[in-house]
């Protein structure tokens, strides 16, 4: 059951995902100024990039979970993705890159990852890994 719950979330976050990284994509001064982050050409440059993978590990995990079959793989390294997104984002915000509003984001992805690790954890079991 909690299986069916977790994939059901984490499809949830997928979609989120490639929303907010093509959003990112498209109009990255309008996402930094959100975050109160300065604009530049370069910053805004890095941040669409930011977002063209954030579409990509967004795109792969729902792949994966709508495959009908398990890529504990692609789950584990989206999961890996996530909390690594967390700590920059933090550092971000605590380095003064970011305002304060960051935390929003880098919560977001810390439980994601933390999610996304739990239902690694559970398919892996099951499969006897």
């Amino acid at each position: 059951m909690i299986e069916v719950v977790l994939r059901r979330v984490l499809v949830l976050i997928g979609v989120a995902t490639v929303v907010t990284g093509l959003t990112q994509l498209v109009v990255p001064e309008w996402v930094l100024g959100i975050v109160h982050a300065n604009t530049s050409a370069t910053s805004a440059h890095f941040f669409a990039t930011v977002g063209m993978f954030m579409v990509l590990f967004g795109g792969v995990l729902l792949h994966a979970l709508w495959s009908g079959r398990h890529y504990p793989l692609v789950v584990f390294w989206t999961a890996l993705q996530k909390l690594g997104a967390s700590a920059l984002v933090y550092l971000g915000v605590k380095n003064g890159v970011f305002g304060a509003i960051a935390l929003g984001v880098c919560g977001f992805d810390f439980l994601s990852g933390l999610i996304a690790f739990w239902y690694w954890r559970k398919v892996m079991t099951k499969e006897g890994r």
